[in-house]
């Protein structure tokens, strides 16, 4: 059965991207090369709500790529998968090619 998780408010649902650990040739990469904590935004919620009633959308929006903090979030398990479920304002930036 798949599930899909719709976050509340400001939420945004992030898959952690893991960099690989070593090269196409093989060779073997230190983990503090390849340390840049970023991820995918996998789901995002309708947003805040203003004093005047008016909806504040997210400043992302699902696909992006973006910088995380380095601690915080919601550890969230849905089937195999591992999920961070992040408040907007705590994403540091979108990431672009």
């Amino acid at each position: 059965m798949a599930r899909r998780l719709i976050p509340t408010l400001n939420r945004v649902l992030v898959e952690k991207i893991v960099p690989p650990s070593k090269t196409t040739a093989g060779i073997l990469l230190p983990e503090t090369s390849t340390k840049l904590n970023s991820g995918k935004v996998i789901s995002v919620g309708p947003g805040l709500r203003s004093s005047e009633g008016n909806t504040i959308p997210p400043a992302v929006k699902e696909g992006d790529t973006v910088l995380l903090p380095s601690y915080g979030g919601t550890q969230v398990k849905l089937g195999e998968k591992e999920y961070v479920l992040y408040r907007d304002e705590d994403i540091l930036g979108t990431l672009h090619e």
